[in-house]
């Protein structure tokens, strides 16, 4: 019997735990019932009751595991770390909001079964925010045109992935993994499935400006040469600029062209303009050498304080 590993990353979700969970048992009962499973949820350190739920849930039913972070280590490094946790012939990894809808999951496992090694959910639309998905359609258009691979857009994670994929992933030693990009440099005979994403069926988004910086940031400074290229041309073409500002005036002063104090404008003009290129390069250099220094750092994705219904895996 060929197993199904449902992977669900959560933090503070005491209103949608119990509720996926009894949905996905739900699904594997009524529609996949040849297929054995195991629910794997990876908490990033909830503040609510959603630990004390997920143990009670795991005293209940055994195919429902958990691992507990001591921390919160952000919302790339957990899922990337709880994909490589599971066990089964094929893994699916989906948020625990219902914005992943629970109804695809036998849609994704035909598509497998038919060979596919990765089947991705593609949002075609959704019902969240109209500003904030648009602004999720120009992040993925501009990654594009800048990147060196070919990412697929209004992809955030939720698919299906085959063993010997998570068996690449398990190779790759990435501190700091961006799952959108390995897909795309790595992945290999997939399948797209495109559905409207819905709302969210309980608590609040967890995602602010900040966390969502860092996504594209990493997601910049892994997979494109675009920010490195630009800060040379600009600032060869400063340098350039400068020094013939330079030389111009100094022959006019030597001239005696009394007018060129008339000048002092037109250069402080330059100087800001100039200046705020070079603090916004010498940001994203810095944002840069942060990538570097933690890949450098190697330090682990995740530290588990404990885990739950993993003994049978053990032994």
């Amino acid at each position: 019997m060929k197993k199904i590993s449902i992977l669900i990353p959560c933090y503070n979700e005491e209103e949608n735990v119990r509720e996926i969970s009894t949905a996905l048992i739900k699904q594997f009962q009524e529609c996949l019932s040849k297929y054995d499973y195991e629910i794997v949820f990876i908490d990033n350190a909830s503040t609510d009751k959603t630990r004390v739920y997920l143990r009670e849930m795991c005293r209940e039913n055994k195919k429902v595991k958990a691992i507990f972070n001591i921390r919160n280590f952000g919302q790339n490094n957990s899922p990337f770390y709880g994909l490589l946790q599971t066990t089964g012939d094929c893994s699916i990894t989906m948020s625990c909001d219902f914005q992943d809808p629970v109804e695809m999951i036998p849609k994704f496992i035909k598509e497998w079964e038919n060979g596919h090694t990765l089947v991705m959910a593609v949002k075609s639309s959704s019902k969240e925010n109209k500003v904030k998905y648009f602004l999720r359609t120009t992040y993925y258009k501009l990654f594009r045109k800048m990147s060196t691979i070919e990412p697929i857009e209004h992809f955030t994670g939720f698919g299906l992935y085959d063993r010997s994929f998570v068996n690449i992933l398990r190779d790759l030693n990435d501190p700091i993994p961006f799952m959108r990009g390995i897909i795309a440099e790595f992945g290999y005979n997939y399948s797209i499935i495109e559905f409207e994403q819905p709302p969210r069926k309980a608590g609040k988004t967890h995602n602010n400006i900040m966390t969502l910086y860092s996504i594209a940031m990493r997601s910049f400074t892994n997979y494109t040469r675009m920010g490195i290229r630009t800060m040379s041309v600009l600032s060869c073409v400063g340098a350039g600029i400068c020094l013939i500002i330079a030389i111009v005036y100094f022959i006019l002063k030597l001239c005696n062209w009394n007018a060129y104090q008339t000048g002092t404008i037109p250069i402080l003009l330059i100087i800001l303009t100039l200046g705020f290129f070079q603090l916004f390069f010498i940001g994203l250099l810095g944002e840069y050498m942060y990538n570097l220094n933690v890949r450098l750092l190697n330090r682990p994705l995740v530290v588990e304080a404990e885990r739950l219904n993993f003994e049978s895996d053990e032994e």
